[in-house]
């Protein structure tokens, strides 16, 4: 049979025709990869992370009158009302588990896109990994400042970093020394990986620029069995303030120790971590009225954003909590992962992040306080504004900075 030129284009027609059909056959799900700890030490972290992603594919999935990206409508309408598939995967910690998984996640499970991690160190393999492969990787929740300066093209990061949260810090000690409080020396306490190491540059440089004495500078053995001798060092220097920059376990532990030999810093400013989770205020609440902790959500924003206290709702009928500063930049790392792809209009990477590049989102159609989502040549966001946040009779308020605080600190917090 001699195939004529007529025929060729009248195959090419039919094809044509079939092609928008086809391509939403294909696409009637829409597969990103999360990746977090679900099992071993920081298993409950990964377990609040599942809901939290769970929240924001239910919520993009269908049909909510919230002002939020994806909200309105079923499903991404740029890729004819595709579902989002979430498959996870489970990097227990482990930078190099975190490498397999993502290749797996990317390979077998055909993921266009992967949200991650929770731990740094972990984030480094990961980011990596998706680099190599093409694909789009949000560090949803990620705070170490050199994971974006590593010229990776497929890595963006809407939250903020150490270094950005490390200066809320050091503007409102000034804020508090220009009100008549004594604040001179610091002890910085942080953990080995990537994410103690970061945030102690950060708050060393810091304090050196503004003129803080540090006293005592102790970095110690992630997941430590015993803190005693660091604490004690801790008790000798006597700081003005305790910074310290550790994950669940550690916190609690070293709030142990202080208690049973005695140690009541005047206050403690953490870099979130160990004491932004419930389990530490669980296992040591009591010991904890009045420590403040760097964050990027609060709940108070729900007096001025009624949606987030709707969406709030909807997470803790899942996982029993309230959002954290995790859980809330988890589910708006899946949120503007997913707006892009919708705004790509494919499931191809460099279509995503092209669309992630051309990301605009102001802040108000965010659960967050910041002023907008908008990436730099780097992929992060310098609009994502941090918070302060005291832990004061059972509940965390906004203190910090002016404009969204709805309480004075508390200072000293052993006053």
């Amino acid at each position: 049979m001699t195939i004529s030129r007529r025929n060729v284009l009248l195959g090419a027609t039919a094809a044509a025709a079939l092609g928008p059909m086809a391509a939403r056959a294909q696409t009637s799900e829409v597969a990103i990869g999360v990746i977090y700890p679900l099992s071993g030490s920081s298993a409950a972290i990964g377990v609040d992370a599942q809901h939290a992603f769970n929240t924001a594919a239910d919520i993009i999935n269908k049909n909510y009158d919230f002002a939020l990206p994806l909200a309105k409508g079923e499903g991404l309408s740029g890729l004819g009302g595709a579902k989002v598939k979430l498959v996870f995967a489970d990097h227990q910690a482990d930078p190099q588990k975190g490498r397999a998984e993502t290749e797996r996640l990317i390979t077998q499970e055909k993921v266009c896109a992967v949200v991650g991690t929770y731990q740094s160190a972990v984030a480094v393999t990961v980011s990596q990994t998706c680099e190599r492969y093409g694909v789009p990787f949000i560090s949803a929740d990620n705070s170490s400042p050199s994971l974006h300066r590593r010229g990776l093209k497929y890595y963006f990061r809407a939250s903020p970093h150490d270094e950005m949260f490390s200066a809320a810090m050091f503007d409102f000690f000034d804020a508090m020394k220009k009100k008549g409080q004594k604040i001179e020396t610091l002890a910085l306490f942080h953990e080995d990986t990537i994410f103690g190491t970061d945030s102690a540059n950060a708050q060393t440089k810091l304090a050196n620029e503004r003129g803080y004495k540090i006293v005592s500078d102790i970095k110690y053995r992630a997941n430590s069995p015993s803190l005693t001798a660091e604490v004690q060092q801790l008790k000798a220097a006597n700081a003005d303030v305790l910074m310290p920059s550790s994950y669940t376990t550690d916190s609690i532990l070293l709030v142990k120790t202080m208690a049973e030999l005695g140690y009541k810093p005047k206050n403690i400013m953490a870099q979130d971590a160990g004491f932004s989770e419930k389990a530490t205020y669980d296992a040591v609440g009591d010991k904890l009225e009045g420590v403040i902790s760097r964050g990027s959500f609060s709940l108070d924003l729900a007096q001025k954003r009624p949606m987030v206290g709707l969406i709030n709702e909807m997470f803790r009928a899942k996982s029993g909590k309230d959002f954290n500063d995790y859980s809330s930049r988890q589910f708006m790392g899946l949120i503007i992962m997913a707006d892009a792809i919708n705004r790509a209009k494919s499931t191809d990477g460099e279509k995503i992040r092209e669309a992630l590049v051309a990301t605009d989102m102001p802040g108000d159609v965010t659960i967050m306080p910041w002023r907008r989502v908008k990436f730099d040549e780097m992929g992060q966001n310098n609009f994502a504004d941090p918070v302060l946040l005291q832990y004061s009779a059972k509940n965390f308020v906004t203190i910090f900075p002016e404009q969204a605080a709805v309480s004075e600190a508390i200072w000293p917090m052993n006053s």
